[in-house]
């Protein structure tokens, strides 16, 4: 794909010790993808270190510097499974926000984050803060095992900088016009 010109997402989730995630941030770098994402839960250390080592790795090899961004909550977890199953006992949005500081701590270029928290991180973080946005159904599109959803039009009304969208056009009959609905709804968000 990097070969065709196409920016290429790599959406893997670092998530291991400090040491581990910095060696996979400099592999990443080394690939000349155009961004990736960490975990935020991994904690500060972790992301710093992958944040120093892509822009050590992106000097070294001459390459330009893909954004790092940093997995907030996963679009598969609602409060009760937050709550019940992780173990964090305060509201989703306070959960959010910690992890979204974080990221700005460690000097992640934006998070990847729930449609529904768009619009606070934009108000925290501005402009110049990547959000990636994943749940992302239009709305003829059937349910699935996310939880944390929205169409394409309201994420891009809201702020989101990129939608990743993945079944809704995969699991299509006709991918290519999955796509093409879809990007007639993002048209009309302006």
């Amino acid at each position: 794909m990097n070969a065709m010109g196409k920016k290429v997402f790599l959406d893997l989730k670092f998530h291991d010790i400090p040491n581990t995630v910095s060696r996979s941030a400099h592999a990443a770098a080394e690939l000349g993808v155009f961004m990736f994402n960490v975990h935020t839960m991994g904690g500060l250390e972790m992301m710093k270190q992958a944040a120093q080592e892509l822009a050590k790795a992106s000097l070294k090899k001459n390459i330009k510097r893909p954004k790092l961004l940093g997995v907030t909550v996963l679009t598969s977890i609602d409060q009760d499974i937050l709550r019940d199953e992780i173990g964090i006992q305060h509201r989703m949005a306070t959960q959010v926000k910690h992890l979204v500081k974080l990221a700005l701590d460690a000097g992640l270029d934006g998070v990847v984050a729930s449609p529904q928290d768009i619009e606070m991180i934009r108000s925290r973080c501005g402009s110049g803060f990547l959000i990636v946005t994943p749940g992302i159904r239009p709305s003829w599109a059937p349910p699935d095992d996310q939880k944390r959803t929205m169409t394409p039009k309201q994420a891009i009304a809201r702020g989101a900088d990129y939608l990743v969208i993945g079944r809704s056009v995969t699991a299509q009959p006709s991918p290519i016009k999955a796509l093409e609905l879809i990007l007639k709804e993002i048209e009309k968000a302006g």
